[in-house]
């Protein structure tokens, strides 16, 4: 109810501004501290003091005087402090949006009609992830799912660099290289973790062979490209082999996030359908052209950009600039926006490819990137090459490993009596674990670089992903052991018992009568605190998906918690001298709360656990 609010105080602000002659391009609408009782405020009086001549509270003044809270549904009393005007929510606000939040889709935006394909991970397929790009496929997943609930057709691609150098290296050192030449033994038993040790053996000979056998190896991966570029079908399969493999190990790496993919396009797929050499013919006829140090480049430094895009060899052989800028006019034809999620080393890149598709005629005003500094551990940088990195993997096992531990210690603590045997701890602790990696990374503004803690990601008691799904679990355990009750007593005097209610299912497809919930026996600061929490749930959403931002998501569901377990301590709902009406509205909010939470965490792709 909350965009119903905001709506409402906009168009009221218009007209109220017009009346007084002021112009309204910018009404100055804000969230006011938390320390204020209303859920909107205006600082327009600011803007509009100097033209006035006027202080800013003596125009708040003028503005309140032109408006009738009694002609506004979501808004119960206009407030001027100072140069602010505070809009506070009225009984029909709260009723509505208590029975809207029992919906188990609550957040979720109505359709847009607009598709976006979110491109993310897009890590080489040469080996295992590594916890260094981790960030990529968490904040990628959780944009997409962040534009999905904001009523976007989304599709999730992971694009797939099967054509450059390293791959016609693989390929070669997987042709060349028996098992009896590879060093180590697989670190799993999984593909890509033993296919990994061709390339780091191909990649050591290249730098420490014999000259001669070099210089042969360096003659057939030049083959390699050059059948490639040619669209020559036996080499494609020759890569592919290598290829499909890798991927298929470093894509059940990743369902483990779970970061999962429509499609995974491969750049030799514009190569092989001539996008590739139709774009260089273009690239060739712009005045940014040159032919400079046996290469093409586009010469961009009076676009602001002073390192040219070389974007075809002396050789003929495009380079992986060159299939992106051909990718991403397909993505122009196929899609209404296009979001990219991207280290903060392509910075550049992203800059030369965005204005070179501007140079030959697209329009880039629905391509977005999403640019993310690297996630460290402790011990330090990590590298894939040398094989001396942090594999994803390693993570995602420590993280299921301390949680099962917290979980074992918290057993004889647990005040919900419902028995958890073995194959519980274990699923609690998979939800734990990997949703603490996932939510402390993805909390985190993409811009900034972090080190990955332990003690600080499964901190069951401090702002982390454990402290936040406890307060789902919580509502489950209270909508599970709940007695409903109904609305008149039987014969004897007594109201009759109903089964507990089912914490995955709208309120509202259990039999309960929402029209018959009194909200305004939710009357405590608690209980208004966490309705106003639960009603600005969809403009969290909205606002976070404009700005592609889902740790906007995170802090919400940090602040959802402290208000939650302000509930949680202040106001009983099961106790027995609770009012059967106040308990029937507590549950409502409590059904209310799950929904917010459980939805939140799935934006940010957090499991949300039922016990814990």
């Amino acid at each position: 109810m909350f965009l119903a609010l905001r709506a409402e105080v906009e168009d009221a602000l218009e007209r109220a501004l017009s009346a007084l002659d002021f112009p309204t391009d910018d009404l100055g609408i804000e969230e006011p501290p938390e320390d204020v009782d209303s859920v909107l405020a205006s600082s327009a009086a600011f803007r509009l003091a100097s033209e006035a001549g006027a202080p800013p509270p003596q125009i708040a003044g003028q503005i309140a005087d032109e408006l009738d809270a009694d002609n506004l549904t979501y808004v119960a009393e206009i407030r001027t402090q100072g140069p602010y005007l505070n809009f506070l929510p009225s009984q029909a606000y709260f009723e509505e949006t208590l029975a809207t939040a029992t919906d188990a889709d609550y957040g979720a935006l109505e359709d847009r009609d607009t598709s976006v394909v979110v491109e993310h991970t897009s890590a080489n397929p040469t080996g295992p992830v590594h916890v260094g790009r981790a960030r990529n496929p968490i904040i990628g997943d959780a944009v997409a799912n962040l534009l999905e609930y904001a009523g976007y057709d989304v599709d999730r691609h992971y694009y797939v660099n099967d054509a450059g150098r390293q791959m016609a290296v693989f390929t070669w050192a997987y042709e060349t290289f028996d098992e009896d030449d590879l060093e180590t033994e697989p670190e799993r038993d999984r593909i890509e973790y033993d296919l990994v040790r061709y390339y780091r053996r191909g990649n050591a000979f290249l730098e420490d062979g014999p000259d001669e056998e070099v210089e042969e190896a360096e003659a057939e991966i030049e083959s390699i490209m050059q059948g490639l570029e040619a669209g020559d079908d036996e080499t494609y399969e020759r890569v592919s082999e290598v290829v499909d493999q890798v991927l298929s190990g470093m894509n059940a790496c990743l369902g483990r996030l779970p970061a999962e993919f429509d499609e995974f396009v491969k750049e030799t797929r514009f190569m092989r359908n001539g996008d590739t050499d139709d774009l260089v013919s273009r690239l060739k006829e712009l005045d940014e052209a040159v032919y400079e140090e046996d290469a093409w480049q586009l010469e961009l430094d009076e676009h602001g950009i002073d390192k040219n895009l070389v974007f075809l060899r002396s050789d003929d052989t495009s380079l992986y600039a060159t299939r992106d800028l051909a990718h991403h006019e397909w993505k122009f034809d196929e899609y209404d926006r296009a979001v990219t999620v991207l280290g903060e080393d392509h910075k550049l890149q992203a800059k030369q490819v965005r204005t070179t598709l501007e140079l030959i005629g697209n329009d880039t005003d629905g391509l977005q990137q999403v640019l993310y500094s690297y996630v460290n551990l402790p011990e330090g940088k990590m590298s894939t090459r040398r094989g001396t990195g942090v594999d994803l993997d390693d993570l995602l096992d420590e993280a299921i490993d301390r949680a099962r531990q917290e979980v074992e210690d918290r057993l004889d603590d647990r005040i919900r009596d419902d028995d958890l045997d073995e194959d519980d701890i274990e699923r609690i602790a998979h939800q734990v674990g990997i949703g603490a990696v996932r939510y402390d990374i993805v909390s985190k503004q993409p811009t900034k670089a972090i080190t990955f803690e332990w003690e600080q990601a499964l901190d069951f008691e401090a702002q982390s992903a454990p402290y936040v799904q406890y307060v789902h679990a919580r509502c489950c355990g209270i909508l599970e052991e709940s007695v409903a009750r109904s609305a008149t007593e039987d014969a004897s005097g007594q109201r009759p018992r109903a089964a507990g209610l089912d914490p995955e299912t709208d309120l509202a497809a259990q039999d309960v009568e929402l029209e018959a919930l009194e909200a305004d026996l939710l009357e405590t600061d608690a209980e208004r605190d966490l309705l106003e929490t639960i009603g600005r749930f969809p403009a969290v959403v909205d606002e976070a998906a404009d700005d592609l931002e889902p740790h906007r998501v995170a802090t919400y569901t940090r602040e959802f918690a402290d208000r939650f377990n302000a509930f949680y301590r202040e106001c009983p709902v099961l106790a027995d001298d609770v009012d059967p009406a106040v308990r029937e509205a507590r549950l409502a909010l409590v059904a209310a709360s799950k929904h917010t939470i459980a939805n939140a965490l799935s934006i940010l792709g957090v499991e949300a656990p039922r016990s814990m």
